[in-house]
């Protein structure tokens, strides 16, 4: 009789299954995951078929669909909740010298972090606030369809293993002070200033179903619409611009572009190998 092991290294996922699952995810929990990429669905799919040791995706699905618990688990594969601080330091070089001398000009501030995950890139855009004199009055609106990392970005606590790569991130990001001073040592975490999120509003929001909730002076979307297809980009993208103010900042991540978009034309380049744009006034058709 052949092993688990043995099943899981010949599994498989087909086109006609992914499609099925995601609309009975989609009808069973209203978690719309149709328009993500194809590719990466299926990479995460396999991983989770091996964590529940499901043979197929029917199996698979027949038991999520049964528990809202293990479907609570699946969702950690299917969102990829991880994120490191600072991540690009470049990137936040960039938004301090490139962007904050602007936003220093602002009576007020909405900030909207869209794929927040388990708030490794909140703490870090708090961070930088803070040293810029404008956290006290910025309003920052962090939202992920994965209540777990939602609740994970609240507490703060991160693991002290992954300090010593968030300092070097944050020194390189151009970082005013020890790194230290934002955080306290406890056991084997690290537990941040929660002053830093006095002014965070955390909240489930979907790119996929949800509407634009608040205007926004700028949007931080990073390494989030790689894993959608261009239908879902599109949309993602409307949103933001539809959320930011006239001017207002848009940030993605390294590996994203709004080029061949159909927001192509509504945005100018700011700084390309940051990926930080600005929105255009676009006449009406």
């Amino acid at each position: 009789m052949a092993t688990a092991s043995a099943h899981h290294s010949r599994a498989s996922v087909s086109e006609s299954e992914l499609h099925l699952l995601m609309e009975a995810i989609y009808l069973t929990y209203s978690y719309d995951f149709r328009d993500y990429s194809g590719a990466s669905q299926k990479r995460r799919l396999l991983q989770a078929m091996a964590h529940f040791e499901c043979p197929t995706v029917g199996t698979l699905q027949t038991l999520v669909l049964k528990d809202a618990t293990l479907f609570m688990e699946l969702l950690q594969y299917l969102t990829i909740p991880v994120s490191e601080m600072f991540r690009d330091p470049a990137f936040f070089l960039a938004l301090r010298q490139k962007v904050m001398p602007v936003l220093q000009t602002y009576p007020s501030l909405k900030i909207w972090i869209a794929g927040c995950s388990t708030g490794e890139e909140v703490y870090s855009l708090a961070i930088l606030l803070r040293e810029e004199g404008l956290l006290d009055k910025s309003l920052i609106y962090a939202t992920d369809i994965n209540p777990m990392a939602l609740e994970k970005a609240r507490r703060g606590i991160f693991p002290l293993g992954s300090i010593k790569g968030h300092t070097v991130n944050y020194q390189q990001a151009g970082g005013k002070q020890a790194f230290s001073d934002y955080y306290s040592a406890a056991y084997d975490a690290a537990v941040f200033d929660p002053s830093l999120c006095e002014n965070v509003t955390f909240s489930d929001h979907s790119l996929a179903t949800d509407s634009v909730f608040s205007e926004t002076q700028l949007v931080l979307c990073r390494n989030v619409l790689i894993y959608f297809n261009k239908t879902l980009q599109n949309r993602a993208l409307g949103l933001f611009h539809e959320s930011l103010s006239h001017r207002g900042f848009m940030a993605l991540g390294s590996k994203e572009s709004i080029e061949f978009s159909a927001y192509a034309d509504h945005f100018a380049v700011l700084d390309k190998p940051a990926r930080i744009f600005r929105k255009l006034k676009v006449a009406p058709i």
